[in-house]
């Protein structure tokens, strides 16, 4: 079966991203840069693969992504209405209009019965690209946690996982910490 994986970028201090939704105070050097795109090329936006030189990158781990509205309004903002061309791509939200391009689902109703569908089918894992409300909400449905750790305290911001008083236990499974201060950590779920 597969598995949902929460594979995000946090502060130290547990934030995604700031009040605001901003995240350009992550420091993202060219080590983080170089292991994203050999790791998980598939979780580097369409639009970007081709200044990274991987353009053709197989998916390694994800055929499938799952985002709430926050994770996907920046880029659509932009201009970029398909972000992950080569995902299957699926965007929670109440609010947004139907989208544009024929590629993306918008899920109105509920994303834990949408998850429990997507893990029935064949293929590689689901990946939940973000925000922190989808992550609380997916809470019960998530398998697997990979944080990317960067070495920065935002003070504020949007929590990784926002939602109702869970305590879910996780075991770490593996750690690998950069020379840039990042680290990253595979948790997986308690059974």
């Amino acid at each position: 079966m597969r598995k949902l994986v929460y594979y995000v970028g946090a502060s130290l201090d547990g934030y995604i991203a700031g009040p605001d939704g901003e995240f350009d105070f992550f420091p993202v050097s060219e080590q983080i840069t170089a292991w994203i795109r050999d790791r998980y090329p598939e979780t580097v936006p369409t639009h970007v693969r081709t200044a990274l030189g991987i353009e053709d990158a197989p998916n390694r781990t994800f055929d499938t992504v799952i985002m709430g509205r926050g994770s996907y309004e920046p880029g659509l903002t932009a201009g970029v209405r398909n972000p992950f061309a080569h995902l299957r791509q699926f965007v929670v939200s109440s609010t947004l209009p139907d989208a544009e391009d024929h590629a993306v689902t918008i899920v109105r109703t509920d994303p834990r019965a949408v998850v429990r569908s997507l893990k029935e089918e064949e293929g590689q894992d689901i990946w939940l690209c973000g925000g922190g409300t989808l992550a609380g909400e997916l809470l019960p449905e998530i398998d697997e946690l990979i944080i990317k750790r960067y070495p920065v305290v935002a003070g504020a911001g949007i929590p990784m996982i926002r939602g109702n008083y869970a305590p879910t236990l996780f075991t770490p499974t593996a750690t690998e910490s950069l020379d840039d201060g990042a680290s990253i950590t595979w948790l997986k779920r308690n059974t």
